[in-house]
């Protein structure tokens, strides 16, 4: 009988593509919409069970999510090294394991400081577990043709909030957000412990062997050049400003009159926008240079955020808007995850992507705080979006220019053209 449980591969072709297992794109795309819904998407629906029943702040827990978060950032670098010489299996295993013990700690914290260590524990787990280790994963697995596996596992992940936040909700009203917690970390450890150990087992393909061609493309070297640094300020930049719109949206349109209904589905449907985005990703990468569309979906999710911050309404046009903001956000999360390979290749594509999302994410976790402690100096939330809209033009004016010098000469005429002068 065939032993279910053996890794199933599919060929390496002559053409020295790496062999692929059949199994891990399914299993990623499972185990993206677990993780996400579970460690990150579950919290901000028990957060204010969780304040109630303990009485601690909502400051203070939020604090400790967002520690989780700056952890992730800090501690992704390193996972990226192991990612490049060892492949995704054991990493991501172990941010099963890390993920599920985070879980419970938080489940049974009798206090707040024990209840922080849990979420630091989790925040190595989502350095672990999420897109950082899949992309790496499908990058080297799946080259030349990884874009299409990013899209689809990103696709995957954009459904974790839409399946993890009404399945807490739902659990939460006949349990306590401890037993409840407790119920997603079982769920967490059932689904993707099994997953990352048995579909994570195809052999690591060796990094791309270092040529007089791509002889300035060392780790080192790129990681200390001008155009990996504007790349690391323009999406740090944008990422602030994008996750401060996403957490400061609903006060904007509570604001304005709408009801709380009306500001939800509004925000709902910038996720059925990511969907959408993402589908798009492949089309324009294979229509524009790496510089060029970084520049153009920065300054999209600029003239999104301008828009909200000058429109009123009526509903429908800010739902709208909302549709095309998501729409946006989607592509910029493939656009991070294809930014290294796109310019510098494969070769240390787990560092490399680390040490670039080390400050992304630490935008994102910062923008919860600073969206709401900015608002009220600034005069109010339309002007905070203001702010946020020339941020994310300034970032689209770096963006620009992040081409790597030698890019330009691969390009076709017309693109080349349509590139600054200095890096034609």
């Amino acid at each position: 009988m065939k032993d279910l449980t053996a890794p199933s591969y599919t060929a390496a072709t002559a053409s020295g593509t790496p062999t692929r297992p059949r199994a891990a794109l399914p299993a990623l795309c499972l185990t993206q919409i677990t993780s996400w819904g579970i460690l990150y998407y579950a919290f901000p629906v028990l957060n204010p069970q969780i304040t109630a029943a303990t009485g601690w702040s909502a400051a203070a827990t939020t604090a400790a999510f967002s520690a989780a978060l700056l952890v992730s950032a800090l501690t992704g670098m390193r996972i990226g090294r192991v990612l490049d010489a060892r492949g995704p299996r054991t990493v991501m295993t172990a941010g099963s394991v890390a993920g599920t013990a985070g879980l419970v700690i938080i489940a049974t914290a009798p206090n707040l400081p024990l209840f922080t260590t849990g979420w630091l524990l989790t925040g190595l787990a989502m350095a672990s577990t999420f897109y950082q280790p899949a992309f790496a994963a499908l990058t080297r697995w799946w080259a030349p043709d990884h874009v299409k596996a990013l899209t689809i596992v990103t696709l995957a992940g954009g459904l974790a909030s839409t399946v993890f936040a009404p399945l807490t909700a739902q659990l939460a009203s006949h349990f306590s957000w401890r037993h409840t917690y407790l119920i997603l970390a079982a769920v967490l450890a059932a689904v993707t412990l099994p997953a990352h150990a048995l579909a994570l087992r195809a052999p690591w393909p060796s990094a791309p062997p270092q040529t007089a061609a791509n002889a300035d493309t060392s780790r080192t070297a790129v990681a200390r050049s001008r155009p990996f640094l504007l790349l690391a300020t323009a999406l740090t930049l944008s990422a602030f400003a994008m996750y401060t719109v996403v957490v400061t949206l609903v006060p904007l349109l509570l604001d304005r009159g709408y009801t709380a209904a009306q500001a939800a589905w509004a925000l709902g449907l910038g996720g059925a926008g990511q969907t959408l985005g993402r589908t798009l990703y492949a089309t324009l990468a294979r229509r524009t240079s790496p510089a060029l569309r970084t520049a153009v979906l920065i300054g999209l999710g600029g003239a999104a955020t301008a828009a909200f911050a000058l429109v009123p309404g009526p509903y429908p046009l800010l739902a709208a808007l909302s549709i095309a903001a998501g729409t946006v956000r989607g592509n910029l999360t493939l656009l991070q995850a294809t930014a290294i390979t796109d310019r510098w290749g494969t070769r240390h594509y787990g560092r490399l992507s680390g040490l670039l999302a080390a400050p992304t994410t630490t935008a994102s976790a910062l923008a919860p705080f600073a969206g709401t402690a900015l608002a009220g100096p600034l005069g109010g939330y339309p002007h905070l979006f203001a702010a946020l809209a020339v941020i994310s033009s300034g970032a689209a004016l770096i963006a620009w220019h992040t081409a790597p010098a030698r890019e330009t000469t691969r390009l076709p005429l017309i693109r080349r053209l349509t590139l600054p002068k200095h890096q034609r």
